[in-house]
């Protein structure tokens, strides 16, 4: 029951996010560009299965993105909207499809289910 609570909040935000950029008039080509840029920070697991959840988990997070939505809304600086929404549609992405943050014991474990 909370996995499909994750999931169906991830599909709000996919879409909530997904929509807000699309009637704002960004460009789809900077959508695609940038939605799978925080899956880059897999390369952590590089330095081991510690380092690669710590690093992971702070790329598909909600902190960052919301901080830059609200710093873009204050500051009036479009390119903060444009990838803090594009990385809010990342994490909703993958909270939709059963990915969510790792365990220290290794990449398939996550808190949603073992991939």
């Amino acid at each position: 029951m909370n996995s499909m609570l994750l999931r169906m909040e991830g599909l709000f935000v996919l879409s909530f996010s997904t929509l807000f950029y699309l009637t704002s008039g960004y460009g789809w080509l900077a959508f695609l560009l940038l939605l799978f840029a925080p899956d880059l920070a897999m390369i952590g697991y590089a330095a081991g299965n510690k380092i690669g959840a710590r690093v992971y988990n702070a790329a598909h997070t909600y902190t960052v993105p919301l901080l830059l939505l609200l710093a873009g809304w204050f500051f009036s600086v479009e390119g903060l909207l444009v990838v803090g929404l594009i990385w809010m549609a990342h994490i909703g992405m993958d909270r939709m499809m059963g990915y969510g943050l790792k365990y220290e014991s290794g990449f398939k474990d996550t808190h949603l289910q073992r991939l």
